[in-house]
């Protein structure tokens, strides 16, 4: 299908940091045609007039755990290893395919109605996870945080292990690649160095991407320190896990050594953070990261330690923070919220997108020229890194299709998922 967008500010996301005003943008065969200030020619199936509206490439979130909307809430007031222990893997112990799959439409509505077209989501049960992704038609690097405990490891004896293998058959390249997996390990503290190894041949014989969480907590890093003289990222490193496109979720605790191996790997980090400040667990030093090169993404984590997948909410967290704690209004612009948001992200997840080009997945989002929040606009780029909020979306094409617009979900029925939530997940898991 060929559609055009015409009277539209497009935020272009190039390295020039290009606005183009009454823009057209036309897309073809789920990919950018054409962006400029001049009519295209040709016929199109349909034209959607802007209104003067901001157009942007759709929001990348690159670590997430979508079902665990139905944890929203659950637990909150305590530290991560608490929460984790005590909250959160009780009611996971509870999880079937029915009540998984409820509660990942859940989340997917909320993260495609506030304008994310593409995700990594590390969690359980990812088989019925990436049939949920599949039909909701939106990009996906889907993965399993492998956790193994115990001295005698073997692939046989690690059902995550097999968990990986069936993962990469059941979906990796689904749809032209827009469903693709990854390798994972859940952390350096929930394995052992046999596993580490495993996964990085793994991923490196597979040609997949690596996804970690690394240095979410003071706790965690120091004990991994204790453990084997080094940090969870140093650790890793040694064992091959960086030796594959990586992303490494938090990296709140991270040293400067930490960073030149990221940055010379090409490992990104991914920032969570309203994750981060809600359980916790520090700020992550983003500043200093992008300094020393690394790629940094945006991500937010659960809803059950968010409470939200709204990733405007996190872009302006995240820049807010490091101009209050450097006490300097310029450690992060609002081009560089704006870049973790899009072009970084999807940079980290490997993807054609994050970007308005020609050659680009047309991922894309527009914005309601009408929201009061959002006028007036002196300047396209701090309207949005400061005042957008996810409920400003009136559209979300993610390659070339449209799967959500003006309120309408065009790819997940929203009565049957709220009663399946409702009236099936809650009370399996919780015994409401």
């Amino acid at each position: 299908m060929s559609i055009l967008f015409q009277n539209v500010t497009a935020l272009l996301m190039d390295p020039a940091h290009t606005v183009l005003s009454n823009a057209y943008v036309a897309v073809e065969e789920g990919r950018i045609a054409s962006v400029g200030t001049e009519k295209p020619t040709g016929r199109f199936d349909r034209t959607i007039d802007g209104r003067g509206g901001i157009l942007m490439p759709g929001l990348v979130n690159c670590h997430a755990h979508t079902a665990m909307t139905a944890m929203r809430g659950y637990g909150d007031g305590h530290d991560l290893h608490t929460w984790l222990n005590e909250y959160i893997f009780p009611v996971e112990g509870r999880w079937d395919d029915r009540s998984i799959r409820a509660c990942t439409d859940l989340g997917l509505m909320e993260m495609i109605a506030s304008g994310v077209t593409c995700l990594a989501d590390m969690y359980m049960r990812m088989n019925t996870v990436g049939q949920a992704m599949a039909d909701a038609g939106i990009s996906a690097n889907l993965c399993n945080g492998a956790i193994f405990f115990g001295e005698d490891f073997s692939p046989a004896a690690c059902d995550d292990c097999r968990k990986q293998e069936e993962l990469f058959s059941a979906w990796h390249g689904y749809d032209d690649g827009r469903l693709r997996v990854d390798a994972a390990l859940h952390a350096e503290y929930t394995s052992t160095p046999a596993l580490w190894e495993w996964i990085a041949d793994f991923a490196k014989s597979r040609g997949l991407g690596m996804h970690v969480h690394i240095s979410e907590t003071r706790k965690e890093h120091g004990e991994c320190k204790a453990r084997w003289g080094k940090t969870p990222i140093q650790a890793l490193a040694e064992r091959g896990v960086f030796d594959v496109r990586a992303i490494a979720a938090h990296c709140v605790h991270t040293e400067p050594e930490d960073w030149a191996i990221m940055a010379r790997k090409g490992v990104s980090a991914v920032h969570n953070p309203a994750s981060n400040l809600k359980l916790g667990s520090g700020v992550a030093p983003v500043g200093q990261l992008i300094k020393a090169r690394v790629n940094v993404a945006l991500g937010t984590d659960g809803v059950s330690s968010n409470n939200s997948t709204d990733l405007f909410e996190d872009m302006k967290l995240a820049l807010l923070l490091q101009n209050g704690v450097h006490e300097d209004p310029l450690a992060l612009t609002a081009w560089d919220g704006l870049e973790m948001g899009t072009v970084n992200g999807a940079k980290a997840l490997g993807r054609e997108s994050g970007a308005i080009a020609p050659g680009l997945w047309a991922d894309l989002i527009l914005l309601d020229p009408d929201a009061p929040n959002l006028i007036p606009c002196h300047d396209a780029a701090n309207n949005i890194a400061y005042a957008a909020h996810g409920s400003n979306v009136v559209l979300n094409m993610c390659r070339g299709r449209v799967i959500y617009e003006q309120g309408e979900f065009l790819t997940i029925d929203r009565e049957k998922t709220l009663r399946e939530v409702r009236e099936y997940a809650v009370p399996l898991l919780f015994g409401k």
